[in-house]
């Protein structure tokens, strides 16, 4: 049925969880596995008149954005190919990590978006919604959501 099924990971337990069904799943079913992640954009924050400034600079941030990509992305890879799973990892900057994973999923040919339901509570789940949220509204791409 499915044939390639992009698994987003933001580096959470619940993540890491689902990246474990979404490979045992694949195996079941035959399918080829990506694994994305979205690295965040180097922050700039304005309070007021002045800027909050961050000693990291924009280099160091995104040198350690990529280390923090590489390391959640070779956990799952290695998990993909303990199982016998053919996988593959992407990550890209973002500050919008749900266009970022339609983005990948579309790029990648992903026929299927497998991801953990990130289950924002209260006052913030009702004004932020959550990115799997977001996910579900705008991918024209199914979606496995794993709780």
């Amino acid at each position: 049925m499915f044939k390639h099924i992009l698994v987003p990971s933001d580096g959470s337990q619940l993540s890491s969880d689902t990246a474990t069904r979404a490979i045992a799943f694949a195996k079941e079913t035959g399918a080829k596995v990506t694994f994305f992640f979205a690295k965040p954009d180097y922050p700039v924050a304005f309070y007021g008149e002045g800027a909050l400034i961050d000693p990291t600079t924009p280099d160091k941030f995104a040198e350690m954005a990529e280390q923090q990509a590489k390391e959640i992305l070779a956990g799952h890879e290695a998990a993909a190919k303990a199982e016998g799973v053919s996988c593959a990892s992407i990550s890209s900057v973002s500050d919008i990590p749900y266009e970022a994973i339609i983005a990948a999923a579309e790029d990648a040919g992903a026929d299927l978006i497998f991801m953990a339901s990130h289950g924002r509570r209260g006052i913030s789940g009702l004004l932020l919604g959550s990115e799997t949220q977001k996910v579900l509204t705008h991918s024209k791409i199914p979606v496995l959501v794993y709780r």
